[in-house]
């Protein structure tokens, strides 16, 4: 590769690391859920990248990155909606629990008395 298509790779890698973090930095609490969500199906598409990546057989150390994105992507991809399912129970509305009368209130104040 010549150092013009290093130079733009990195201009270009520096650039979107810098939008990525102004973007994400900027997302209220509230939308954070649906993003996960979206953020996951984003990492699924890497996924399937890095698999062709690892099938391609182009050489071996092709072969291993690939593995290594492979493993990388699915581990993303799994926590993630680990986490998305996690803060959507925090969301969901618990079954309200009845409270419990003691109608035995003549027992327990004889009790009291007899001790």
């Amino acid at each position: 590769m010549s150092s013009e298509v290093i130079i733009a790779a990195l201009y270009v890698f520096a650039l979107a690391a810098f939008l990525g973090y102004q973007l994400i930095s900027r997302v209220p609490p509230l939308l954070h859920t649906p993003l996960m969500s979206a953020t996951n199906a984003i990492s699924g598409i890497s996924l399937v990248g890095s698999l062709v990546t690892a099938g391609a057989h182009y050489n071996a150390l092709s072969t291993w990155l690939g593995f290594i994105a492979v493993t990388a992507s699915t581990i993303n991809v799994v926590g993630g909606f680990m986490i998305t399912d996690r803060m959507l129970r925090m969301f969901k509305r618990q079954p309200a629990v009845k409270p419990v009368v003691n109608n035995d209130k003549k027992d327990s104040t004889e009790e009291q008395e007899r001790a």
